[in-house]
């Protein structure tokens, strides 16, 4: 296992030092910049004020992004499967008809 480093995270101007696994730093870093963008654009529409108030909103807002994309993945999941059972009855149909 290798050793966790420390990445420097910079988050609506304020900087973070975060431990994490190397493999992992790029996805750190591409969660912080998500991050990052989606506060800024909370405090930029002006609505909310508050360091806080911003997180948890932007919490909320990648929550449900990541629930409605996990909800996409899983209605893919579905039909797919549907799919196959569809080309399964036809390959039992085909293959019934050929031990006639």
């Amino acid at each position: 296992m290798s050793q966790p480093l420390t990445v420097s995270l910079r988050i609506l101007d304020k900087e973070y030092q975060v431990a994490c696994p190397p493999e992992e730093r790029y996805n750190l870093e591409e969660a912080a910049r998500h991050l990052d963008a989606t506060m800024r654009d909370i405090r930029n529409r002006g609505k909310v004020i508050g360091l806080e108030r911003i997180a948890v909103m932007a919490a909320l807002n990648i929550s449900h992004e990541m629930l409605i994309s996990k909800r996409q993945q899983q209605q893919l999941s579905g039909e797919q499967q549907q799919q196959i059972n569809e080309l399964n009855q036809r390959l039992d149909q085909a293959l019934a008809r050929q031990q006639e």
